[in-house]
C-alpha cells in the first residue's frame, strides 16, 4: 500500500487491533487481519470454512467484494476513508458481490456481527489496539 490514510495506520503496528463503533461504543471484532498486497486481497477468506466470532479481515484498498468458491456466509462493512460506514451488508451468501463505490476499505466479519452489535450505515469506525485477551 502506498499512502497509508490515517483510518488504517493502527492496523500497520505491530500490536493486534479491534474494530470498535464509535455511536454505539461496541467493539464489532476483536481480532483483525490486513490484506493489503494484491495476493492477500485476492485470496481473502478463500480456502476457510468459517470466521471465527470475534475475527475480521480488513481489505484495503477496496470497494468491492465477491463471495464466489466461499463455503460460508459473511457480514460486510464498506469505510469510507473518514472512517465512516458507506453500506453494511449482512449475511452475504456464498456466490453474491457486494460494491459501494464510496469506500475504501472493506472489513469481512461473521454473519450476525452486524446484528449482534448494532451497526448501520453512517456510523463512525476506529481501528484501535486490542483489548482482547488471548
Amino acid at each position: 500500500m502506498a499512502r497509508v490514510p490515517p483510518l488504517l495506520a493502527p492496523l500497520l503496528q505491530a500490536v493486534p487491533c479491534q474494530l470498535r463503533n464509535l455511536r454505539a461504543d461496541v467493539v464489532i471484532a476483536s481480532r483483525l487481519e490486513l490484506a493489503a498486497d494484491s495476493k492477500s486481497r485476492n485470496r481473502g477468506l478463500l480456502g476457510r470454512d468459517h470466521l471465527e466470532a470475534g475475527a475480521g479481515l480488513v481489505i484495503a484498498p477496496c470497494s468491492s467484494v465477491h463471495t464466489f468458491f466461499m463455503r460460508f456466509a459473511i457480514d460486510v462493512l464498506f469505510v469510507g476513508r473518514d472512517a465512516t460506514i458507506v453500506k453494511c451488508v449482512r449475511d452475504l451468501r456464498p456466490w453474491r458481490i457486494a460494491l459501494a463505490p464510496r469506500a475504501y476499505a472493506v472489513v469481512e466479519v461473521p454473519a450476525g456481527t452486524l446484528r449482534a452489535s448494532g451497526t448501520v450505515r453512517g456510523d463512525r469506525v476506529v481501528f484501535e489496539p486490542s483489548t482482547a485477551r488471548g
